[in-house]
């Protein structure tokens, strides 16, 4: 081998070895326990909230009422043992 053909091989080596690096930086990252509760976070605040920052009331109102229901039938069934 050439030095030529040496110094392409190290220069290779090298810049294999600094996208190593950057992947496993960005899977540390990934992988941190904040970033996966943020991730969580976002995914929920998705569903409730579109693109703008407005309410999706498609979604909420469906929620409200599913809670709303299980509290009055909660009450419901307290007023029954009584």
């Amino acid at each position: 081998m050439s030095k030529t053909d040496n110094d392409a091989l190290v220069e290779e080596i090298e810049q294999i070895r600094l996208r190593l690096a950057d992947t496993v930086d960005e899977l540390v990252v990934r992988a941190h326990p904040k970033a996966i509760a943020m991730r969580g976070v976002e995914k929920v605040k998705g569903h409730f909230v579109d693109e703008t920052g407005s309410p999706r009331m498609e979604t909420i109102v469906p929620v409200v009422a599913g809670v709303a229901a299980v509290i009055a039938g909660m009450v419901f069934l307290r007023r029954l043992t009584r």
